[in-house]
């Protein structure tokens, strides 16, 4: 059976401040879909409105824009990809074995109120599937509840950018929220690397979290051999 991967996305393009540009964190997609088509899965890209993917900037520049993401920038097919992503209306969850929450600080405006991004994880979680997150994809998942209504990061091992990470990249003060900080009011048991900016992968069951933009291959890699074993 063909494994299937559902990549989130947003459709933010700057902070509250229209100067200040944002969007996906390309790498922490290319680097998970390099992952999972090298086993072969069917992927997809669906973002809260549906549309065009906004790019954030610094992740185009080097260091951040390494052979990964300059081989999707350079191939105008998966750009395409990022032109025209699914909305959730548009997704049958129960086709999918896995989510996969990517980041870049846009995600922190428009994840966590998706009503459709909380039904889809909802039922992929609901049919065994695997709901992932990396960088601040994880504030995809602030809100979303169970079918007992409980959070689902509720009493569960969890990572995602942190506050201290925040305050380095020097946008702490821009930042509609400290995402850190609201996953614990939810119950999650947030961990996280000793040194910031080091990948870091925690999986709590069909839970698997990465800490930051170095984290996206690790994390694909553990899905990857969740769902060898199911």
């Amino acid at each position: 059976m063909n494994r299937r991967i559902l990549h989130v996305a947003t459709n933010i393009s700057h902070f509250d401040n229209p100067a200040h540009p944002t969007g996906l964190w390309l790498s922490e997609l290319t680097h998970a879909w390099d992952v999972f088509a090298a086993e072969g899965y069917e992927q997809h890209i669906v973002s809260p409105r549906g549309g065009k993917v906004p790019l954030e900037p610094k992740a185009l520049k080097w260091p951040m824009c390494d052979q990964s993401a300059k081989d999707w920038l350079n191939d105008p097919a998966k750009m395409a990809l990022l032109d025209a992503t699914r909305s959730p209306d548009d997704v049958r969850p129960e086709e999918y074995d896995a989510i996969y929450f990517t980041g870049g600080h846009g995600v922190m405006w428009d994840f966590p109120g998706s009503e459709g991004l909380q039904t889809t994880t909802r039922a992929i979680w609901g049919k065994g599937g695997i709901v992932s997150a990396v960088c601040h994809g994880y504030c995809g998942l602030l809100n979303t509840r169970l079918a007992d209504s409980s959070f689902l990061v509720w009493g569960r091992k969890i990572t995602g950018f942190s506050w201290t990470e925040e305050r380095l990249a020097g946008v702490a003060r821009e930042v509609p929220y400290n995402a850190e900080a609201q996953v614990k009011a939810r119950g999650a048991i947030y961990e996280k690397a000793i040194l910031p900016f080091m990948s870091h992968v925690v999986t709590d069951g069909r839970l698997v979290t990465g800490q930051n933009p170095f984290s996206a291959r690790a994390t694909a890699a553990k899905v990857v051999a969740l769902l060898g074993r199911s």
